[in-house]
């Protein structure tokens, strides 16, 4: 299965691709909060019917901290929303589908990764 990071997200809804799968709730958060407060309710609702929504549960706590200490003594430095994102990944064994190369470098931490191009 796979899990859409926010980059992916927003392209796959500004092309109207059909959305499925799983999102973080953190991609839900990056998401909502670009969306008028107005239309912000709707827009969740609609999201949480077209994706299994992945919390931040224990597994991906412990996930993250492997994660954090294993770039830290690497001296890589990687947001706390795209760790959280890739953790959520890892502990859940999806495949973390992405726009971002900087992802890239998590692949030797066993994080299944798919790089890809904007849609047309």
């Amino acid at each position: 299965m796979i899990l859409v990071d926010t980059s992916i997200l927003v392209d796959m809804l500004r092309k109207g691709v059909p959305a499925t799968g799983y999102i973080s709730v953190v991609t839900l958060i990056e998401f909502l909060r670009g969306v008028d407060e107005a239309r912000r309710l709707e827009t969740k609702t609609l999201l949480e019917e077209a994706f299994n929504i992945a919390p931040i549960d224990n597994e991906v706590v412990l996930e993250y901290c492997r994660l954090y200490e294993g770039l830290r003594r690497k001296g890589l430095n990687v947001g706390d929303a795209d760790l959280l994102i890739a953790a959520t990944a890892k502990a859940n064994q999806l495949t973390l589908k992405t726009m971002d190369k900087d992802f890239e470098r998590l692949r030797e931490h066993g994080i299944n990764i798919e790089i890809t191009q904007p849609t047309d």
